[in-house]
């Protein structure tokens, strides 16, 4: 069918590739291998082209080979004894190019890099960047045939054409964000860098909008496309087939004689009866896009969800007309071993594991990320709040304005099409001042409007958000102010009247952040006993300083444990309390995932954030095992202490022994005998009633949980010691090592009293070191995977790889230290 178009011209030609928004193409060639990396800076682009003799002086400095995606940082965020690097590095690579198009061009895309970028082809430098988060891209056609032209490039490289790119992130207040943010800055080609061959007139962005009436029953998609013309082709046509997401084809269009300059209406199809997306069925549909014009053909494909959202003045948010309470977490970009580079499947695991939990939605703190990310957002099911990085420090000048300007404008234009995206973040903590020697609230308040007013004029649609800056609330649709019942505030029963207190102050309230520190495989037989001086009702809002180990009022996040059995029982009150709170919107767990912070040198794993649900390295910790009790329907249980080897008290004293189950009723046995049937009750806390007080006896215990639901039968069981004997102080260190395979050795250490008695609460500094043939598994930031580690009830290790014998030293301040020697197996 032909229409006639009506064309927006954003300019008269486009030379230039536009950078808002990630190529749609079907010819993008992830560039993995046979990268070069250089840790500081050079002195000129020639030093990484020129021709080196082996041993000659031009043959320092010495480059190593890397895989991308790669990150400066991906072992020093969390050395306990360096602060992480900051400053430039070099990659290189030769590329062999292929383009199948005739004219075609040829793109360098970014889906990220960290912060500073600079582009070179051969010696020319081609492109430029600044932030570490959004997506860019630059045409290097031209940069090309000239590379290939110069007769030294064409004989030294044997026609393939050398790229190397300068990365740089070096402290600077004038960009976001601060290095005051709990976490690291990090530097590098984390994430992946494509080569995308495009013919000569190509797609360049699509904006689908995906309105759907209130009453559920009609829908429309509104298509405009943006094009890459740099030839200035005047005449093309461009056809359209939406399919369902049973493949079921919807609607087919085409319209001719477009004028691919700048951005173009195109499409404007009535739905009917749209199938919705949600977290319980993400349905999407597929939109197929074919332009073609004289210069040849393009077809590309997008992904589609029609979905209607509220929130509801005063009240809960809605999805597709009903409620819906927003069951939420928040991800980091960091993992054990690579820092901010984490490949596909490791982002694929991630979520996955979001979605095991229970998840609805996720807050991205603090920064856009990866689309790979919002893909699986779409694809699972789960709601999206995603922010730009004005996070902390104040407000810097003109240059510092113009990148939020820019990255507000290109996280909106990158990721409009994505139906899990329904809350646009224009900041966090804004209210904490000092990367500039003034801190004015007018004028942040005056930056804020003016981003908010940026957002709603490129996405109406959607509505926008801040955390934790009292002073602007007023100015966003969505606000969540800080509140950290039990940990760095008040007692976590304070919860509920605090947060109905901060939801009658504005007209949308949403609650992210939330939670607690813990030390994954420690655990306590009475996590509240050095608590008793925290006030109850005093109110649970965090304030300067509360993050801190030493002064201010008492608090958990100073005071307590930091053990897994607090955080179980804060989170189980937390969850079972939103049950009952009608009016709520949704919360959001800080964070799923422990992460890597220059903030906090003195944790008990060093430079962690420990407040995540798993590890860095995917672990689950058991907390994850209490969300999925509140939030997940497919029947499951779990015996809390599958991570605590042994249990300490008198002689026949009861122990509480909780069991996490979704199932309407669960039998536990204690050694073979039954200790009851409890009847699950989310209000009866902790553990929805699934308790029990049991006597272990001296040694090890069975422990076998079982239940039944939907007539599946699920069951648990652990073997746990019971230890009777009192300790002193602790005098000794007794290590141990065992075999785990491919030379791989598990080294533990154990704390003991003079008479070799296990110091089950100790919290000693334990470290590792290793000499010989072999190399301890460190700096992977987790409770295993640190050379220097607080111990968890008397105990910590670390894994080596042994080539030949070699020894560890463990050692304790105060304490003798312990050698071992391991060999390969």
């Amino acid at each position: 069918m032909k229409k006639t178009i009506i064309y927006i011209l954003t300019a008269l030609i486009t030379f230039a590739l536009p950078i808002s928004a990630r190529i749609p193409t079907n010819q993008r060639i992830r560039l993995t291998d046979q990268w070069e990396y250089l840790k500081g800076d050079l002195g000129s682009i020639w030093e990484a082209v020129r021709m080196v003799a082996p041993g000659s002086s031009e043959a320092v400095p010495i480059w190593q080979p890397v895989t991308l995606p790669h990150c400066f940082n991906a072992e020093d965020a969390v050395d306990p004894d360096v602060n992480y690097y900051q400053g430039p590095g070099w990659y290189r690579t030769l590329l062999d190019i292929q383009n199948p198009s005739v004219n075609g061009r040829t793109i360098l895309e970014f889906e990220g890099a960290g912060q500073k970028t600079e582009v070179y082809i051969y010696t020319q430098k081609v492109g430029t960047h600044v932030g570490g988060y959004d997506e860019w891209s630059v045409d290097i056609t031209e940069a090309i045939r000239q590379a290939l032209t110069n007769p030294d490039c064409r004989k030294h490289f044997n026609g393939k054409i050398p790229l190397s790119i300068r990365c740089d992130n070096s402290r600077d207040t004038e960009m976001i964000p601060s290095d005051l943010s709990d976490f690291n800055v990090y530097g590098g080609l984390y994430r992946y860098v494509n080569l995308v061959y495009q013919p000569a007139l190509s797609f360049s962005s699509f904006k689908l909008e995906t309105p759907v009436q209130k009453d559920l029953k009609n829908a429309s998609l509104k298509v405009q496309a943006n094009f890459y013309n740099p030839d200035d082709t005047r005449r093309a046509t461009v056809h359209l087939t939406l399919k369902d997401p049973n493949g079921k084809k919807v609607a087919e269009q085409t319209v001719t004689d477009v004028l691919p300059l700048g951005e173009v209406r195109l499409f404007d199809i009535a739905v009917k009866s749209p199938l919705l997306w949600s977290p319980e069925q993400p349905q999407l549909y597929t939109c197929e896009f074919t332009l073609k014009t004289t210069e040849g053909e393009q077809t590309v494909t997008e992904q589609i969800g029609f979905r209607h959202f509220e929130f509801v003045d005063y009240g809960p948010f809605k999805l597709n007309g009903k409620r819906l309470l927003l069951k939420g977490t928040h991800r980091h970009e960091d993992h054990a071993g690579v820092g901010a580079a984490m490949t596909e499947e490791q982002m694929v695991t991630e979520i996955k594991m979001m979605k095991e939990m229970g998840v609805n939605f996720i807050r991205l703190g603090h920064y856009q990320q990866s689309n790979i990310i919002l893909r699986l957002c779409d694809e699972l099911g789960i709601l999206v709040w995603e922010e730009i990085p004005w996070c902390r420090g104040g407000l810097g000048g003109e240059s510092y304005q113009a990148q939020a300007r820019r990255m507000l404008t290109n996280m909106i234009n990158q990721h409009y099409n994505h139906p899990s995206v329904i809350l646009w973040g224009l900041g966090n903590e804004n209210d904490w001042p000092n990367d500039f020697p003034t801190f004015e609230q007018s004028q942040i308040r005056a930056f804020m409007k003016e981003l908010n007013d940026l957002a709603h004029r490129l996405d109406p649609s959607r509505v926008t958000s801040i955390r934790r800056c009292d002073f602007c609330k007023d100015i966003v649709d969505v606000y969540s102010p800080s509140i950290w019942a039990g940990w760095y505030r008040g007692q976590f029963t304070d919860y509920k009247p605090t947060s109905e207190k901060e939801m009658k102050q504005v007209k949308h309230f949403l609650h992210v952040e939330w939670g607690g520190d813990s030390h994954a495989r420690r655990h306590s037989e009475d996590p509240f006993k050095s608590l008793g001086g925290i006030p109850v009702g005093a109110g649970a809002d965090e304030r300067a300083g509360d993050f801190s180990f030493v002064g201010g009022d008492a608090r958990a996040s100073r005071d307590g444990d930091w053990s897994e059995s607090y955080i179980v029982k804060l989170v189980d009150w937390h969850l079972k309390e939103q049950e009952t709170m009608t009016w709520l919107t949704g919360t959001a767990y800080w964070p799923f995932k422990d992460f890597s912070t220059p903030l906090r040198p003195e944790n008990p794993v060093p430079y962690v954030n420990q407040k995540g649900v798993i590890e860095r390295d995917f672990t689950k910790k058991e907390v994850f095992y209490v969300f999925q009790s509140y939030w997940t329907e497919k029947p499951m249980i779990h015996i809390y202490g599958h991570t605590w080897p042994t249990r300490w008290g008198a002689a026949d004293e009861p122990k509480e022994i909780l069991v996490y189950s979704n199932c309407p009723a669960v039998e536990l046995f204690v050694n073979g005998i039954s200790q009851g049937i409890k009847q699950r009750n989310s209000q009866d806390f902790p553990a929805a009633g699934l308790r029990w007080k049991s006597i272990l006896r001296e040694g090890n215990n069975h422990l076998k949980a079982v239940a039944v639901k939907s007539k599946e039968t699920v069951s648990d069981e652990i073997t746990v010691a019971y230890q009777t004997s009192q300790w002193g102080e602790p005098k000794q260190l007794k290590v141990t090592h065992h075999p785990e395979g491919n030379n791989i050795v598990r080294v533990e250490a154990q704390l003991t009293d003079e008479k070799g008695v296990p110091c089950l609460d100790a919290a000693n500094i334990i470290s590792f070191e290793i000499a010989g043939d072999g190399k301890l598994l460190q700096n992977l930031g987790t409770s295993t995977g640190s050379r220097k580690v607080q111990a968890y009830n008397g105990k910590a290790m670390i894994r080596a790889q042994v080539t030949d014998a070699c020894y560890v030293s463990v050692r304790s301040a105060g304490i003798k230290t312990v050698y071992t020697q391991l060999n390969a197996q």
